[in-house]
């Protein structure tokens, strides 16, 4: 990693300069010595024997499995990103270049594991039975998810950076309680996904001591893509931001966020540290945010092209796909399917946008309380005949 540079800005608005760009993208180059990764950018399938073991089950059909989870998660976000441009979201979250981060991660998980997501985890989403489609309704501004997070093991995103790492902190200390930690059968354990940015928020910081504190069995999973909107790595951090778990005691680990094998294998390794009651891990993969922060973001204003063209070369999708056919010799029948089926999934995502009703006036009202509140009562009364005789006035 490269060496934290003082930067005290002449003016606010000021970028890095050149300089201080470049040398963060030296640093991130491989991600140094310590990143664990089983396939190399070029796709070559590469021995590590502290975590071979946990993929020796992905065969050549699994490792197609992954790859059309990535290729058809890319492509919802690509649709959803052009929606958003086109007036049908109010807003999007890209995740391109993070597909193999959230892929392994997701993927990783049992079905009784609980995920706590921020507001980009669109891949683990797809790994936990979330239809596409319901996604949609946030970025619309119509609901905050319509999916059960019970029922699918995915809580609903967070939009407050780094508040979901308490909302796990504390699900995963009542999995300790509950007695349902030890067993490597039927043992559980929680996910938190979050971004480098968060590393600086109070909240993550506030989980860790809680987590490690009670040995909760929580893995914070952070995908770091090197930018935090416009503050690059390097002025968050002195350290790898792996290192930070060894002040709040339990261990971390770096893994190639663009290794999709990798983060499957160190992900199914921290989640039995978990279940097996050994506390809390620090997962953070190394990865890249290959478009803007959110739709409202311009991310040529901060960072250089040079940085993005040589991050596409580590493309996370193309070294699967590279791998399979020099590899496992899969021929292009296959991946013209899977082409084919992104291709369905982006319409029916469309026509499902285009046609999403408009929630009614009072909607603002339902679901705030679990049980019935007679103030709330009230408010949506007025609310609703104040509606109606404002109607009759413009008719």
């Amino acid at each position: 990693m490269s060496q934290p540079q003082a930067w005290v800005p002449a003016d606010p608005r000021s970028r890095p300069s050149r300089e201080q760009v470049l040398a963060g993208l030296r640093g991130t180059d491989a991600g140094g010595p310590e990143l664990v990764q089983l396939l190399t950018p070029e796709g070559q399938r590469i021995s590590d024997p502290r975590f071979d073991g946990y993929v020796d089950d992905v065969d050549v059909a699994a490792l197609k499995s992954l790859y059309r989870d990535m290729v058809l998660v890319r492509r919802v976000d690509r649709e959803s990103n052009a929606l958003q441009r086109q007036g049908q979201l109010g807003i999007w979250v890209p995740l391109l270049g993070q597909e193999a981060a959230q892929i392994g991660a997701g993927r990783a998980m049992r079905p009784t594991d609980m995920a706590f997501p921020s507001y980009r985890e669109h891949g683990v989403a797809w790994c936990r039975g979330i239809d596409p489609t319901e996604l949609l309704g946030i970025f619309r501004g119509t609901d905050h998810g319509s999916w059960d997070p019970r029922k699918t093991g995915f809580n609903l995103y967070t939009i407050v950076i780094g508040n979901q790492c308490l909302n796990a902190a504390g699900y995963a200390m009542g999995q300790r309680f509950e007695g349902k930690v030890g067993d490597p059968e039927t043992a559980e354990a929680t996910m938190c996904f979050f971004g480098d940015g968060a590393t600086s928020q109070g909240d993550v910081h506030e989980g860790f001591v809680w987590a490690a504190a009670y040995d909760a069995p929580v893995v914070f999973y952070c995908q770091n893509n090197q930018w935090a909107i416009s503050v690059p790595l390097e002025r968050q951090t002195r350290v790898p931001l792996y290192e930070r778990a060894r002040g709040y005691g339990f261990p971390g680990i770096r893994v190639d966020g663009n290794d999709v094998l990798a983060c499957l294998a160190v992900s199914r390794w921290a989640l039995e540290e978990c279940r097996t009651g050994n506390g809390p891990v620090l997962v953070e993969a190394y990865t890249y945010r290959m478009d803007a922060h959110t739709t409202s973001d311009d991310p040529t204003r901060y960072r250089l092209a040079d940085e993005l063209e040589l991050w596409k070369l580590k493309d996370p999708i193309e070294r699967v796909r590279v791998n399979l056919v020099r590899e496992h010799h899969v021929e292009g029948e296959f991946f013209d399917e899977v082409a084919a089926e992104a291709d369905v999934l982006a319409a029916r995502l469309r026509e499902f946008c285009v046609a999403m009703p408009e929630p009614a006036p009072d909607r603002i009202f339902s679901e705030v309380y679990a049980e019935p509140s007679p103030l709330l009562e009230a408010q949506r009364d007025e609310f609703l005949a104040y509606h109606a005789s404002f109607q009759t006035e413009e008719a």
